[in-house]
């Protein structure tokens, strides 16, 4: 498992290549569908952006707390539940998100789709025993 400096390296590199592709990054995220979610930490009100893997539904995106299977929720899931409202960064534009955790029939609608896209995630979930968040982001009104 990366060590949290590993990590945010590793993050920064894709950002970089994000933001100099208009939203487009090669090796391992080829061809997957990636945004930059600018969060505020729950502890620190530091804003923080992660690249994340989402899927679109409807006029919403959905991310998912993976965290490549680590047996830990990542940080900027907790930073939502604490502060819902966010920044996008999708292509080459930014949008203002309101986060929502999906539950129920919603949450494995959108989960088994996303492991049918994207069959990393089903690895993923075979890695862990907690069941990793799906979280909705909505258009800020």
């Amino acid at each position: 498992m990366p060590t949290d400096v590993e990590r945010r390296d590793w993050n920064k590199k894709i950002i970089e290549e994000f933001r100099a592709n208009g939203g487009r990054v090669g090796g391992p995220f080829e061809g997957v569908p990636l945004l930059l979610l600018h969060h505020t930490g729950a502890k620190s009100g530091q804003v923080r952006v992660n690249p994340l893997a989402y899927q679109a539904d409807g006029d919403r995106l959905v991310v998912f707390g993976s965290k490549g299977g680590a047996p830990t929720n990542p940080d900027w899931y907790h930073n939502l539940i604490a502060n819902p409202q966010a920044t996008i960064e999708v292509g080459t534009e930014s949008r203002e998100v309101i986060a929502r955790m999906a539950e129920g029939e919603e949450r494995q609608r959108i989960w088994n789709r996303q492991k049918e896209l994207v069959p990393a995630f089903a690895d993923y979930e075979e890695k862990t025993p907690r069941q990793i968040p799906v979280v909705v982001l909505e258009p800020a009104a």
